[in-house]
């Protein structure tokens, strides 16, 4: 048997299944259309299916040849799309949804979910600043809305909410809808203010059964240097640092270091000719190339009655730092059975297990990143006796051990189990009506075995090595109960009505012990009661819960004019006695203009739509019990012995209540050419109202905690977001489609509490790093404004502010203080990503771009790898430092730290974060139809990418898109994103992979 496989414009259709019903014999079409399969006798019947076409079945009727014209599926341009509690055609939406399926989603390695969404949707700003092995990345929709609550979007997997979508395998998703505006959000209520972001897994499927596996492996490699001084410089730096001493002292005295670097003092270290023995690049020591490989194997099968799916997943990432690493195993199951013709029955169970080395802890601490910048060159990473060298080993440096040392003896194993998952039934009450009972769960425990070597000086030398402990056990179940009444009321009209309740609750028990003083590392977290010292042992549990009722309603007339109304009504635990209950109202509407009579028979216009939505969602993540008083046990010396004690902790609100989001969305939907030119635009304005704020209180009221939780002040955030794609070139032989999205939001406060003070909300970092102001965006860098250096002209002028030539010179205010004012932005003003796809015959090559622009990073790591001349090594560009003969720099004299001047966050470190990155580039090559059909396989594909292959930007550090000081996912790090104090380097990754389906 063979054929051809043709399109409405006789253009051979690649890719094409071509199944024998009820068999698993099958095949796919070559890059002309063409296919061939070995059939036992002429009959049967052929299913031949492919995405965007209508699927046909062809008798077989004894003949040899089968060619077949696929007619395009009208359906595809308004495709199935997942919302809440539902499906809906997208050409129905009345909301801003945006859906991706596992193709483009997974178009480069990714360990988790949020990584694989960077640059994909307009409005979905994704920052990957950790780039330590199995760390998340942050999601932002339509910017920040909130201060002290959780700002992360609500993650929705197979109907089970909240889950941390970062956990699961990304690649066991079979599409993703973000959904962004009221319309779509206000079905969760109370948890859709920031976003939500619903996840579909791989289930079986009605045509037989299918083998895939898809595996890559690949390597990573730092992208970017950090220059710093080599032997050679750093001991004359440390030398004129010294010399320096006199002209900075104001005793005027003579300074010289505790013991000068030649070989007299340090004889391992130093030649006879007292020059250095060792230059060592720290750099490279610790940030070698990495090998990471990822394994996965679907079987999805079934029959019309009956559909069932197994997936196992495996992923080993190795990090570009030394010893850091990650792995995960999964395992999922579905099924999906229909009992009877009136009931269906069915659920799926994945289980996770992951396990992470992190060896990057510590912001500000003597930690591996800042170790590789401040270790000076001069050591090795062993001395020949094989001890460990670091620059404890010199008097008067900051005794930090060496970065490979500390990568070695100092870790934490983060050891994660997840079983999440759910079961259904669903009746179907009648032709009309439909009930769903639902029942989803996720249990997971954590364990995270931390240690730190009795050997590792100034970090745990003092404490005799320290190992802790600490596990957590949390469980959240929901239960879902709703009715679906689809109604065709006429020829003319549909409506579709939704209506449900749900109970969710939520749990967590937390166990911590630590103990010190070992007598060897053999122990270490293993065996803990071989510490001497028990320093603490603690628990703690809570619990929370949340019930809701919700509605929805679709009206349809004509396919042309599309009506929602949505309202949800939830109570959280987590609220005062008289707020716990808030009611989230939503209603949109569309006109598809396209369908009108008048617009039937246009030549260039496929698809034209016009929407409108406006309503509110909640946001209640700022802990349990912030509206209760608390005390907090304690212990206390009494009488020389330890006693029990209680303290007044917390002062609680019982009037706290929802922050609000009221949005208003307008898009516009456009399809011309058959729809090969696709352009979506939107612009919405979201005010969030009653901010959920942590208020200082006085310390004087006597409680441990000095701030309370109130509802003060707004936000809004607006912009636009447009996207792109078009099919430039489609031919026999050769096809070209681009893709293009860009996104600009403007982020404003409006309010804040009485008075509408400033406020400051940390992370403070040698003085406020951020301030929250009305007027201004959340993410605003506050500080000084560094003029350059005082040249010796201008020595009477530096005298005032009782400072010399060659010290900082900065901006002051008319009497005579320091001016302090905002010196950048921590997020954008605008992003974009480009990409495009070309394939000719059995090759395809895409590559994909990424813009940020209009953003400041502050590169914190200047105060001590450019300000601490003498006791740890420098930045090369303290080589540029002021001298009689370099007066026109931004960096002071190089002088003995106890006379450096002091740091001051400020406009020398808040930096242009702007970027253009080169995110993928791939190669790939689809083996044809004969070559196939030999190996008895449907489908296989070879391919060969890169990810980060360049980065233009004018930012100094290691990569502008940062955040050192809160990393975590789940929490509101808003004021630290681009703080970078010791990034661990963003690789270039070199990777190769496998794509086979049987």
């Amino acid at each position: 048997m063979k054929g051809r496989i043709t399109d409405e414009s006789n253009l051979g259709i690649p890719g094409v299944t071509i199944l024998l019903k009820g068999s698993n014999v099958g095949t796919t079409t070559d890059n002309d259309g063409r296919y061939s399969l070995n059939l036992a006798n002429g009959t049967g019947t052929l299913v031949i299916s492919s995405v965007g076409y209508v699927t046909q079945e062809v008798p077989l009727n004894n003949r040899t040849t089968i060619d077949v014209t696929l007619k395009t599926d009208v359906k595809s341009l308004s495709e199935v799309v997942v919302i809440g509690y539902g499906t809906v055609k997208k050409s129905d939406l009345t909301g801003a949804v945006t859906t991706i399926k596992a193709d483009k989603l997974l178009d480069m390695p990714s360990a988790n979910v949020s990584q694989a969404l960077q640059g994909k949707i307009a409005g979905v700003e994704v920052s990957v600043n950790s780039n330590a092995p199995g760390a998340a990345a942050k999601v932002r929709v339509r910017g920040i809305g909130s201060i002290n609550s959780n700002i992360d979007p609500l993650y929705v997997v197979d109907g089970v909410v909240g889950v941390d979508g970062n956990s699961i395998n990304p690649n066991d998703i079979a599409s993703l809808e973000v959904l962004k505006d009221a319309s779509s959000t206000a079905i969760y209520g109370s948890r859709g203010a920031n976003g939500v972001i619903m996840i579909s897994t791989k289930r079986g499927r009605k045509d037989g059964t299918t083998i895939s596996y898809e595996g890559f492996g690949n390597i990573s490699e730092l992208s970017r240097h950090l220059k710093t001084l080599n032997a050679a410089e750093f001991v004359k730096v440390y030398n004129d640092a010294y010399a320096n001493g006199q002209k900075f002292d104001p005793a005027g005295g003579t300074w010289a270091p505790p013991r000068a670097l030649n070989h007299a003092n340090f004889p391992l270290l130093f030649d006879a000719n007292d020059k250095p023995i060792y230059d060592t690049n720290w750099e490279s020591e610790t940030y070698k190339p990495s090998f990471s490989q990822s394994h996965q194997l679907n079987i999805q099968g079934g029959s019309e009655k009956s559909m069932f799916s197994l997936s196992l997943g495996y992923l080993d990432q190795n990090g570009l730092m030394t010893t850091s690493a990650f792995k995960r195993y999964s395992v999922k199951m579905t099924l999906d059975n229909e009992l009877k013709n009136w009931l269906k029955l069915g659920g799926n169970i994945n289980l996770i297990q992951s396990t992470q080395r992190m060896v990057s802890d510590g912001n500000g601490g003597l930690n591996v990143p800042r170790a590789v910048t401040e270790e000076v060159p001069i050591l090795p990473v062993k001395y020949p006796d094989g001890t460990w060298a670091g620059n404890n080993d010199i008097a008067g440096l900051e005794g930090a051990p060496n970065p490979v040392n500390i990568a070695n003896n100092r870790y934490t194993l983060n050891n994660t189990m997840q079983m999440l998952g759910n079961v259904y039934l669903l009746f179907h009450i009648s032709k009309d009506l439909d009930f769903k009972t639902d029942f989803g769960y996720n249990l997971n425990s954590q364990k995270n075995n931390f240690y730190s070597s009795q050997n590792l000086a100034h970090l745990s030398q003092d404490q005799g090595g320290v190992a802790n402990i600490n596990a957590y056990s949390n469980y959240y179940w929901q239960t879902e109960n709703y009715l679906t009444w689809n109604k065709q009321i006429n020829e003319r009209q549909k409506l579709t009505a939704l209506l449900g309740t749900s109970l969710q609750r939520r749990g967590q028990e937390r166990v911590r012990s630590e103990t010190q003083s070992f007598i060897d590392d053999i122990f270490q977290w293993h065996y803990q009661q071989a510490g001497a010292v028990k320093t603490a042992n603690e628990s703690q549990d809570d619990q929370s819960s949340l019930s809701s009722f919700y509605a929805r309603a679709t009206y349809n007339i004509d396919d042309k004019y599309l009506f929602t109304a949505t309202g949800r009504y939830d109570g959280s635990s987590r609220f005062g006695k008289n707020n716990k209950y808030a009611f989230f109202p939503s209603v949109g509407a569309a006109w598809r203009i396209s369908q009108e009579d008048f617009m039937k028979n246009n030549r260039y216009i496929s698809n034209l739509k016009v929407r409108a939505s406006y309503g509110t969602s909640g946001n209640q993540e700022i802990g349990q019990y912030r509206s209760l008083a608390q005390t907090q046990p304690s212990t206390t010396v009494l009488n020389g012995a330890t006693q029990s004690s209680l303290l007044p902790s917390y002062i609680g609100n019982p009037d706290l209540k929802w922050e609000r989001s009221v949005q208003a969305d307008v898009g516009l939907e456009l399809g011309m050419f058959d729809d090969r030119i696709n352009l979506n635009v939107d612009y919405y304005n979201r005010v969030t109202k009653d901010l959920l704020l942590q208020a200082p209180i006085p310390w004087s009221a006597g409680e441990t905690n000095a701030n309370v939780y109130k509802n003060v002040g707004s936000v809004r955030n607006s912009g636009i977001e447009i996207s792109l794609n078009t099919v430039n070139i489609k031919s026999k032989d050769f096809s070209w489609s681009t893709n293009f999205i860009f996104a600009s939001n403007k982020n404003e406060v409006l309010s804040l509490n009485d008075g509408n003070a400033d406020i400051f909300p940390g992370p403070n970092f040698l003085g406020q790093n951020f301030i929250i102001r009305v007027g201004e965006p959340i993410g605003s860098f506050y500080g000084m404004t560094r003029l350059g250096t005082y040249s010796t002209s201008e020595a009477d002028e530096a005298a005032k502010h009782n400072l010399k030539p060659g010290d900082r010179k900065y901006l002051y205010n008319p009497d005579g203080t320091v001016n302090y004012s905002i010196i950048g932005r921590a997020y954008p003003k605008w992003t974009g990503n480009f990409s495009s796809t070309v394939k000719y015959k059995a090759w395809d090559f895409s590559f994909d771009i990424r813009f940020v622009q209009g953003v400041n990073t502050a590169a914190n790591f200047k105060h001590s790898a450019e300000d601490r001349q003498t006791i740890s090594n420098s930045l090369a560009t303290v080589l540029n430092a002021w001298t009689p003969d370099n007066q026109n720099t931004y960096v002071s004299q190089v002088r003995n730290y106890k006379f450096a001047q002091d740091s001051h966050f400020d406009t020398w470190w808040v930096e242009d974060g702007s970027f253009i990155r080169g995110q993928n580039f791939m190669l790939g090559y689809s083996f044809p139809s004969p070559i196939i059909e030999k190996l008895h396989i449907r489908k296989l594909r070879v391919y060969a990418s890169v990810q980060n292959l360049f980065v233009i930007t004018k930012y100094t550090g290691y990569d502008p898109e940062v955040d050192t000081f809160n990393t975590g996912y789940g929490s509101n790090s808003s004021f630290s994103q681009n703080l970078d104090f010791f990034a661990y380097p963003r690789p270039r990754v070199w990777n190769m992979g496998l794509q086979l389906t049987f």
